[in-house]
């Protein structure tokens, strides 16, 4: 049977992991949850999905501005398997506990932290350790990109430490009217910045240390890395290791890539939704290897990358699926990956 889940928060990634239960063929949205009542949850119902309010204003927002109500959140939980929450920071910590009371396995994202689950998911790295859990905190975009990446050449036995360094866009493309920043460069104060620390809360093996910089754009982040190798080798061998994730797709500066929305147009043409790019999109004709020392660069979609992440979680949790490459296959075939 179908497992049931609700969906709490119907943002910029919300909607896009909607999408992606409705694709899959061994769960079903039963229903979402929001407090919104503009354009947005309109595209909602417009797709067929099931309203629910968040709250009594909610509920009240959404009838006046005629959108059909099916019911409160809390009766939206008392139908489902799991939870999946992707409303903004700080918000899904304080869903923690109506969860907890009605006894709903949750999953939260990146901008929660790790305490409050007591577990960080990632795919490809501990899709083991989140069977059958009652919650588990999908990392954030960013965190995702390190793991895969680094977690590749780890199995390879190349793996020493790794430094990064991440330009980090400035806000989401939607919310590009109301803040980010213009003209200017921001650095992250504390070094590391929290990337490194949070990748080590699913691989606390990892050697990593990140600085991060905020600068005037909303398409992606882009990230240069400098891996010391715990051998000599050469770049044939570092390509085979990163070929092993099937979520790192290879680009090449020489076929006019040359920047994240040329990245992004590429992605466009191939049909994805929104553009969507799911997989780290690596650099292999400007990645480079000296001696033990390997150095790299590529890009990550802010707004993608962690949905076929959540959809992963959800199985685990659920014991949909035992194993975790039947799993990764499974969704990468239903997005395209």
């Amino acid at each position: 049977m179908k497992k049931k889940i609700a969906l709490i928060g119907y943002g910029v990634i919300g909607k896009r992991v909607a999408d992606a239960i409705a694709l899959q063929d061994d769960m079903e949205l039963t229903g979402i949850a929001d407090v919104i009542s503009d354009w947005r949850i309109s595209a909602a119902v417009e797709k067929g999905y099931p309203v629910f309010a968040a709250n009594s204003n909610a509920r009240e927002n959404m009838t006046t501005a005629g959108i059909p109500v099916k019911g409160t959140m809390e009766e939206l939980l008392a139908q489902v398997d799991l939870a999946v929450d992707c409303t903004p920071k700080k918000i899904a910590a304080q869903n923690v506990e109506t969860y907890k009371k009605l006894g709903v396995k949750f999953i939260l994202h990146g901008g929660e932290k790790h305490e409050t689950t007591g577990h960080s998911f990632s795919a490809e790295n501990n899709y083991i350790s989140a069977l059958h859990r009652e919650s588990t905190r999908v990392v954030s975009c960013n965190t995702t990109s390190i793991l895969r990446t680094l977690t590749a050449l780890k199995r390879a036995g190349l793996l020493q430490s790794a430094r990064g360094t991440l330009l980090r866009r400035a806000t989401d493309p939607w919310e590009s009217h109301l803040g980010g920043i213009m003209n200017t460069l921001v650095p992250e104060k504390d070094i590391p910045s929290h990337q490194g620390p949070d990748a080590q809360s699913v691989d606390p093996e990892l050697d990593v240390v990140t600085m991060a910089v905020k600068v005037p754009q909303t398409l992606s982040h882009l990230h240069y890395w400098n891996v010391r190798l715990t051998r000599k080798a050469d770049k044939k061998e570092i390509i085979e290791a990163f070929e092993v994730s099937t979520r790192i797709a290879f680009i090449n500066y020489g076929e006019g890539l040359v920047s994240n929305n040329t990245i992004k147009e590429k992605y466009l043409d191939m049909g994805r939704p929104w553009g969507d790019m799911y997989e780290v999109a690596l650099w292999q004709d400007m990645l480079k290897v000296e001696g033990n020392e390997l150095y790299y660069a590529y890009v990550v979609d802010n707004q993608a990358i962690v949905i076929p992440e959540t959809i992963d979680a959800i199985r685990a949790l659920t014991g949909i699926e035992s194993d975790a490459l039947r799993s990764i296959s499974k969704t990468n075939q239903s997005l395209g990956i």
